[in-house]
């Protein structure tokens, strides 16, 4: 099933059944790991963004807080590097973080299954076929996370995302969340190589003959 009835209808409603469920079921985890980011890291529990959203319309995205907010002599942030704690490394290797983007998919902001949200900063710097990536809600996980997460480059993951916009489909949603879940548990990809995160992300266009396979 794919095409405008799975997107709209189905999908949706897929979503706020599943997260709900994976909220009351993974209930005891997430009030654990609230508690441990508030002994290890302090407050703020959650980091909160704003990343762009269905139809390029931004919205703020829930995470775990992974980071110290240690700053330099100028009260700038110091580089992840330095403000990643071995607990943060661990909430972040296990995707415990992005957790809290439940309440995301509740509200309508995202979907589990989809391209992942880039932060809104991003948005000037799209080509028309990047862009395409927005025209469906974005997901906690999606096509390119399971092709290689953090260790693909950003123009793998823009050819990743517009594939999945144009094969969206119960069985393609199916498929990446059978392929996430042996993802996380042995945390492949979470970091781009040399980084302890994703780097900056420069423009670059997609090649548009370019179709990536399963």
């Amino acid at each position: 099933m794919r095409g405008v009835t799975y997107n709209i209808v189905l999908k949706r409603l897929l979503d706020v059944v599943g997260s709900v469920l994976l909220i009351v079921f993974l209930s005891p985890l997430l009030l654990l790991a609230a508690v441990m980011v508030r002994i290890k890291l302090g407050s703020p529990i959650f980091f909160t963004q704003e990343r762009l959203g269905l139809n390029g319309k931004s919205f703020t995205i829930w995470k775990f807080r992974s980071m110290t907010n240690c700053v330099d002599e100028n009260g700038e942030f110091l580089a992840d590097e330095y403000r990643l704690t071995k607990f943060g490394k661990l909430l972040r290797d296990c995707s415990i973080d992005e957790l809290p983007q439940l309440w995301n998919v509740i509200i309508g902001d995202m979907s589990l299954i989809g391209p992942r949200p880039f932060i809104a900063e991003y948005g000037s710097r799209y080509t028309a076929e990047q862009m395409r990536r927005h025209e469906v809600r974005p997901g906690i996980s999606g096509w390119a996370q399971v092709m290689g997460r953090n260790s693909i480059s950003w123009n793998q993951k823009f050819i990743l995302d517009v594939w999945y916009v144009d094969n969206c489909s119960l069985f393609t949603d199916f498929n990446i969340l059978l392929r996430t879940f042996p993802i996380v548990f042995g945390r492949a990809g979470v970091s781009a190589e040399n980084h302890v995160t994703m780097p900056e992300w420069a423009n670059a266009e997609i090649p548009v003959d370019d179709t990536p396979s399963e």
